[in-house]
């Protein structure tokens, strides 16, 4: 069972070693469906885990780093695809699997992650059973599609979708390079270029670079221009679960009002 370390700030959990079979690495959000995930790893023969990332710059650290043989995307965290498209790019070997959201089950999206380089699709609330068939199949074969999709990829295939406004790129277009999308992550976050310096181990002066041909290349005035034609033309999606979040606590009532009320 592959040991695993934690790091700050949604990076990259890295394995100390790996054991045996194929290395199996997911980039998800949800921290309960990472642990089960882990589990199912462990538990299927074959397979084992090599850590998660659970944002998008993180999981270019941790395809960097850990290199895993297999990796699991969520497609809530990359409905326009822009992610597969890179890390497929950083690495043609390895094996891309898109665990589809009912949000994303749609023939256009399963028709764009296929294009960008998808290996396999499987619905991220199938059996565990068939998650690792995924897996395997889709390392073996190079492509493996759920049976219970099958039926929306083999309809014809939509139009293209129409250029953009003049406003920034298009839907389904990558402007940007690995570590450029890395910054306008942090930039999106509100780090300034320092703070973005350390986390991705570069140079202010590198940082700074990058952020000039972001705005170069998105047309944008400023860093908040960049940001916000970055999410209007989809390079950048909003947490896919921010609507799960815990509601404001309710304010304790002051000294005076629970008087008022004790009188009452």
């Amino acid at each position: 069972m592959a040991q695993v370390m934690g790091t700050n700030r949604g990076q990259p959990q890295v394995p100390t070693r790996a054991t045996r079979g194929l290395s199996v690495a997911a980039v998800d959000p949800i921290p309960i469906f990472r642990e089960g995930l882990a589990v199912l790893m462990q538990r299927a023969q074959g397979l084992h885990w090599a850590g998660y990332a659970g944002t998008h710059h993180s999981a270019l650290q941790l395809c960097e780093q850990v290199r895993p043989d297999v990796l699991l995307i969520d497609s809530g965290m990359d409905p326009q695809c822009h992610l597969l498209r890179l890390l497929v790019a950083g690495d043609t070997g390895m094996t891309v699997v898109v665990l589809v959201r009912e949000s994303t089950r749609t023939a256009e999206f399963l028709t764009c992650a296929i294009a960008a380089g998808a290996h396999g699709v499987v619905l991220r609330s199938g059996e565990p059973r068939r998650v690792a068939e995924a897996i395997h199949r889709a390392h073996a074969e190079r492509r493996f599609v759920d049976p219970a999709l099958t039926a929306l990829v083999a309809r014809p295939k939509r139009q293209p979708a129409h250029a953009g406004d003049g406003s920034g790129p298009a839907r389904g277009q990558m402007p940007l390079s690995r570590r450029e999308y890395q910054v306008l992550q942090l930039v999106a976050e509100g780090m300034e270029n320092s703070a973005i310096a350390k986390v991705l181990y570069l140079s202010v002066e590198t940082v700074r670079t990058h952020v000039k041909s972001i705005l170069r290349k998105l047309s944008a005035r400023d860093r908040t221009h960049a940001v916000t034609t970055a999410f209007r033309s989809g390079l950048l999606v909003i947490h896919p679960d921010d609507s799960l979040k815990q509601p404001a606590k309710t304010p304790l009532p002051t000294q005076a009002e629970r008087t008022s009320n004790t009188v009452a």
